[in-house]
């Protein structure tokens, strides 16, 4: 089982026998499931684009700044030439995406988007993933305790949903850079990545549900100059 870690860390016991740290767990435990759950519901991408916006209004000014301070204190730990690179494509991926997400909410764009969501077994299997997903990933070592909260970690997910299953894009954006000098291409109406298939091993990574294809040849990635 996942290790489960909370934003706020108390330590009474309560009438169950619990921690008060435990129940907080459990509580963000079972509310990310329900919100799982309301994804999977969708037929449409624009039902999946209404309920991934009304999950992602949630999140405080505040919120968002904790998720981008995390995001800019794991950039800063990659080497000088490749963060430089990969800093607009993370930035991208995530608050592009975001502020693209509400434009299309606030202009009723998914009211008309009555498209059936492509690749239903896919998308029915990134639902399933997110709950256990979302607590999967070891940040004991923050010392930041905003930064390890369950709910900065459910963004990154409901964000890839709308990406990957509403605009039917890859989750890490066109251009985005890999060790080896190779990024996330397209050509034509298809996208082409070098690991796409090469995350099969860690079961929460959004690679395992990208609409990208996998590039084989590494003379086919564009190379960064």
């Amino acid at each position: 089982m996942p290790k489960k870690t909370c934003i706020i860390r108390l330590y009474g016991m309560t009438g169950t026998g619990k921690t008060l740290e435990h129940v907080e767990a459990d509580h963000a435990e079972r509310e990310i499931r329900e919100i799982a759950e309301r994804m999977q519901s969708a037929r449409t991408k624009g039902d999946l684009g209404i309920i991934v916006t009304h999950e992602v209004q949630k999140y405080s000014l505040f919120d968002l700044q904790i998720i981008g301070g995390k995001l800019n204190t794991e950039i800063e730990r990659l080497p000088p030439s490749y963060r430089d690179a990969i800093r607009p494509c993370f930035r991208e991926q995530l608050f592009g995406k975001h502020h693209l997400l509400l434009a299309m909410y606030r202009s009723r764009a998914f009211e008309r988007l009555t498209t059936p969501i492509h690749d239903r077994e896919r998308f029915d299997e990134f639902c399933g993933m997110v709950p256990n997903g979302t607590f999967a990933w070891d940040d004991s070592s923050e010392r930041n305790p905003y930064f390890r909260n369950p709910k900065n970690r459910l963004f990154y997910y409901l964000i890839a949903a709308f990406t990957m299953f509403v605009m039917e894009e890859p989750g890490h954006p066109v251009g985005m850079p890999f060790p080896g000098g190779f990024k996330v291409e397209q050509r034509g109406r298809d996208y082409y990545c070098l690991i796409r298939d090469k995350e099969k091993e860690i079961f929460y990574s959004i690679c395992n549900f990208c609409p990208a294809l996998q590039s084989e040849e590494p003379g086919t990635g564009e190379h960064l100059s």
